[in-house]
């Protein structure tokens, strides 16, 4: 069996980064991945300014405390100031930019206003309150990089430089269909022998929380003809086509002759649990391009984990993304975990109010509950049984998804 670093050694090989990026309006580039770096055409903030209300003065006009000084302007911000008259202060208000030949501000509340004037009850330091041209950016600066998700606080940076439009990846285009005449739909009546289909919907929403285009082709007959046809048509619009179950060899799992003669598939076994069945490929398209092919395990919960393990990757690749590794953290085990298996096991666990980890007390690979309930996944080792106390490697599930 292949480990999971060399599966997706594979998967990062035979998958890059989609042509064709789009311009945006940055108000509307939320969760977008940039295709090129944003440089700064200007210094933040382009003039030193205050960073509160009170007056702007010279240091050296207050020689102690309780010194006055006549007010000689007013400076709200979105005004050029005047030069700040020798032996005088200015009414200042956040924001706005400093009168050349002040150094400092004192807030207000350690000010007394009179009439025409101000009294200084606290000695001011040089450069107090004055925040400087260009401390937050520099002209010519690069602000954000190519292949960053783009954040609120990345787009308030992008508008911070006057950036308008973005250049993004194109989103990518998901194809997603599930095989198996035991399936039914949530609102139908369940005969005997059916399934919900929560896999479908479980799909959708991963595809969609990472910022891809998904396309329901629905659930598709155990038939070959029926199979062929959905590939063919989930090729012609889609980057990537993603199906849950019915790639084993059974008589009614048509998925895999389905692929083979419309293009090619590799079925891998993973050293994996949840998982271990995976298969790529790609379906061809009439004009000689392809579209990738990945085939997940029919098992809720595995189809769950794999979609996070090895899907996610190969999307955050087609966005052209540069932050792919997901971040994990190490946390305490509040459970015991003698059952070492010998692929890599990843646990749901919740995080308990003392810190560490509660592990749903049923891992199996159909147990749906345990992916709600939990807030992530312990990555254990194979072969490594786990005590009371031990420190592992928990992924939050936030990290998964985004």
């Amino acid at each position: 069996m292949l480990t999971l670093a060399e599966a997706l050694e594979r998967l990062a090989a035979a998958v890059g980064p989609l042509d064709a990026p789009e311009t945006v309006s940055t108000f509307d580039a939320f969760g977008r991945i940039l295709a090129d770096e944003v440089r700064s055409a200007l210094d933040v903030p382009p003039a030193d300014n205050t960073a509160m209300d009170g007056y702007a003065l010279r240091c050296a006009d207050v020689p102690a405390e309780g010194a006055v000084l006549p007010v000689s302007q007013r400076i709200p911000a979105g005004q050029v100031p005047s030069a700040l008259k020798p032996g005088t202060a200015a009414r200042i208000f956040t924001g706005a930019q400093i009168p050349e030949g002040a150094d400092a501000v004192v807030m207000q509340e350690l000010c007394e206003a009179l009439d025409g004037a101000v009294r200084i009850n606290t000695m001011p330091a040089n450069g107090q309150h004055i925040r400087r041209l260009g401390e937050d950016v520099r002209e010519g600066a690069v602000v954000l990089s190519a292949g960053e998700r783009l954040t609120p606080q990345a787009m308030g940076l992008a508008a911070s430089v006057g950036i308008a439009r973005l250049k993004v990846a194109r989103r990518p285009k998901v194809a997603l269909f599930s095989t198996g005449d035991e399936l039914v739909m949530p609102g139908e009546p369940l005969k005997p022998g059916a399934i919900y289909n929560s896999n479908r919907f479980m799909l959708r929403g991963l595809i969609q929380a990472l910022g891809c285009d998904c396309t329901d082709l629905g659930i598709v007959p155990d038939k070959l003809d029926a199979t062929r046809d959905a590939l063919r048509r989930a090729a012609q619009g889609a980057d990537l086509i993603i199906t849950s179950g019915g790639v084993s060899v059974g008589e009614e799992d048509h998925l895999k002759p389905a692929v083979q003669a419309e293009g090619t598939l590799e079925l891998w076994q993973i050293a994996l649990k949840p998982g271990k069945p995976l298969a790529f490929g790609h379906v061809k398209r009439p004009d000689g391009t392809s579209a990738a092919f990945i085939g997940l395990p029919g098992n809720p919960v595995s189809s769950f984990v794999t979609f996070l393990l090895t899907v996610r990757p190969v999307l955050l690749r087609l966005q052209g993304a540069k932050d792919i590794e997901p971040r994990s953290v190490e946390l305490r085990a509040d459970f015991d975990w003698p059952r070492a298996d010998k692929r890599e096991e990843f646990l749901r666990a919740k995080v308990n109010a003392q810190g560490g980890l509660d592990l749903f007390p049923n891992q199996g690979s159909g147990v749906l509950t345990s992916a709600v309930w939990a807030d992530g996944l312990v990555a254990n080792p194979p072969g490594r049984p786990i005590a009371r106390g031990d420190v592992v490697r928990f992924l939050p599930f936030p990290e998964l998804m985004r």
